[in-house]
């Protein structure tokens, strides 16, 4: 399977969700390693627009494709998910259901709808889980945003 991620060109290749442990995210709290995919382009724009002011899009933007084995995900179906997943910003209850998950998972994907669009799915790649080696990064190209899509 293809998935794909938009970040910062300098960190295009590096599949060691250093990011993601700093910062924490959605799904993650800090500490936790992660690596925030998409199963579309355009799904990886939406998800990176929502998590970004205008003023903090680097300049140096690339999209990277991941290849992912289909047979190592967990998916996590809607009814799953805490009570209170799709609130803005993303509550603690995510933060700890995720990271339990990526600790856990006897597989280093955990598939999980998007908020933006529940019908399409992100992936969570953990990059300490023992077969996280079987992720490849495919292609990385520069990715010019379209500030029209985001408003001050």
């Amino acid at each position: 399977m293809i998935v794909y991620h938009i970040g910062r060109t300098k960190y295009a290749n590096n599949l060691t969700g250093e990011g993601a442990k700093l910062f924490g995210g959605r799904w993650n709290n800090k500490m936790v390693r992660c690596i925030y995919t998409s199963e579309s382009r355009a799904l990886a724009l939406l998800e990176y627009t929502v998590n970004i002011n205008i003023n903090e899009i680097p300049r140096a933007l690339s999209i990277t494709i991941i290849e992912i084995p289909d047979d190592k995900i967990t998916p996590v179906k809607e009814a799953n998910l805490p009570g209170d997943w799709k609130q803005a910003p993303a509550p603690s209850s995510t933060k700890i259901f995720g990271s339990a998950l990526l600790l856990a998972a006897a597989k280093p994907v955990i598939s999980i709808p998007s908020i933006i669009i529940p019908d399409e799915f992100n992936y969570l790649l953990n990059p300490l889980h023992p077969e996280s080696n079987k992720f490849k990064v495919v292609d990385v190209s520069d990715f010019v945003y379209d500030v029209r899509i985001k408003t001050v």
